[in-house]
Parts: C-alpha cells; structure tokens; sequence
C-alpha cells in the first residue's frame, strides 16, 4: 500500500515537470495571459506556484492510488486501474463533444 501510494506521487510529481505544468510553465502561461497575482512581483510567482503546485500533484497522484488500491481490495467489476481508465476516456469523449459543440454554434453565429 505504501510502496503504491509512493509511487504515484513520486510519477504525479515527474509528470508536471514532463507534461508542462509545472511552475515555471504555469507562471509563463499566467504572463503571456497577462494576469497578475495581487501582491506579487513576476519573479516571484514561480516561488508561490512551487508551493502548491508540487504538493497538489503529490497528493492527487496519492488519491489516484487509493482509490485504485481500494477499488482492488473491495473487488469491483475489473480492476482498479481499469475503472480510473475507463472514466477517463469516457471524460475526455465528454470534453471533445463539449468543445465541437462550442465549435460548431460559433460556426454559425449563435
């Protein structure tokens, strides 16, 4: 159970630094948006970015875990990992019928 739930941190965190939101890209993709944090220079965005950024990915890659963990152990229909896999696709289907459906009204002005 450890070794599981610390391995999914560990790849959650790699996986920002990898898949471009980590703070650095985050505070680039704030500047180049042109937002501001209140009370902050822009060098000092990457310091609190890094405060939570890191410690989110941790902690969703440990619940991500969990719930695979747990999900194995109660004996759903399939495996853990093969549910989260699931719900996934069908969320990402979800998404891209969302976006065409934005698409295409634009297309025509409504």
């Amino acid at each position: 159970l450890v070794f599981i739930l610390t391995a999914c941190a560990l790849f959650s965190k790699t996986w920002i630094e990898v898949s471009g939101a980590s703070a650095r890209d985050v505070a680039k993709q704030l500047r180049d948006a042109q937002m501001v944090m209140k009370g902050h220079r822009d060098a000092a965005i990457i310091h609190v970015l890094n405060r939570y950024i890191p410690t989110a990915a941790a902690f969703g890659g440990m619940c991500i875990g969990a719930l695979t963990v747990v999900a194995d152990f109660l004996g759903a229909i399939g495996t853990g990992t093969g549910i989260l896999l699931s719900v996934t696709i069908i969320y990402q289907f979800y998404e891209a019928f969302q976006k065409e459906q934005l698409e295409g009204t634009e297309a025509f002005g409504f």
